[in-house]
């Protein structure tokens, strides 16, 4: 099974590809947000490093979100449009689903993508047997009110990864007593995470694997236009 994967949520850049869980090849791009004038490029260059074409591609997968607007939108477009030109499957995953197959087998982790103002979009995943399972339903909001959503797991074991378990690591640490947190690479978006979690589904008939933004909160453009609406 060829994966190719790509992620445009955040300020990486990152495409990956994969034969089942074999890296063949991957090249991230950190601090930028022009996907829109990186990624093609960057795909272009994966293949003339690879003994293979991009139509031996049997799986495209990409993040579909929550994260940049912008860069959600390009990347299922992207994916989008190979899997029509070319006549294979897709499958679009979360990006804090992602996050979470950053990290070895943990029995619970906890997702965390910073949003600003001190609030997050977060996700708690628990380890079953092979693969990474939402528990409950993914959240966005203010952190304390993400915190008052995990209260029942305060005195289990957590494995907080992403950057909002950055942005909010002291918190954490004085809410969640038995919480590990992560300084590296593991906090960042990673489309090898997001071709993992891919092939778990497509091999186990997941229905969950639609290629639509996942946004969990409306666009500062939208919160405008609602906005004039009202005042109107």
């Amino acid at each position: 099974m060829k994966i190719l994967s790509i992620d445009t949520s955040s300020n990486i850049c990152s495409v990956s590809i994969l034969e089942n869980k074999n890296v063949i090849y991957n090249k991230s791009l950190k601090n930028t947000l022009t996907h829109s004038e990186k990624l093609m490029p960057m795909i272009e260059e994966a293949f003339n490093n690879i003994p293979f074409n991009i139509s031996d591609i049997d799986l495209f997968t990409c993040s579909k979100g929550p994260g940049s607007f912008t860069g959600i939108r390009i990347g299922v477009a992207t994916i989008h449009a190979f899997c029509d030109y070319y006549n294979k499957p897709g499958i679009g995953i979360s990006s804090l689903e992602a996050l979470a197959y950053n990290l070895e087998p943990e029995d619970l982790v906890c997702s965390m993508i910073d949003a600003k103002n001190d609030n997050v979009y977060a996700g708690l995943f628990k380890y079953l047997k092979d693969h990474y399972e939402l528990v409950n339903s993914y959240m966005s909001g203010n952190i304390n009110s993400i915190f008052e959503s995990l209260k029942n797991y305060e005195n289990e074991k957590i494995h907080f990864i992403g950057t909002g378990a950055i942005a909010h690591n002291n918190l954490i640490k004085e809410t969640f007593t038995n919480s590990v947190l992560y300084e590296d690479e593991k906090n960042d978006s990673s489309s090898i995470s997001i071709a993992n979690a891919a092939l778990y589904k497509f091999e186990n008939n997941i229905d969950d694997i639609s290629l639509s933004p996942l946004y969990l909160k409306k666009s500062s453009a939208e919160i405008e236009l609602e906005k004039k609406k009202k005042d109107n």
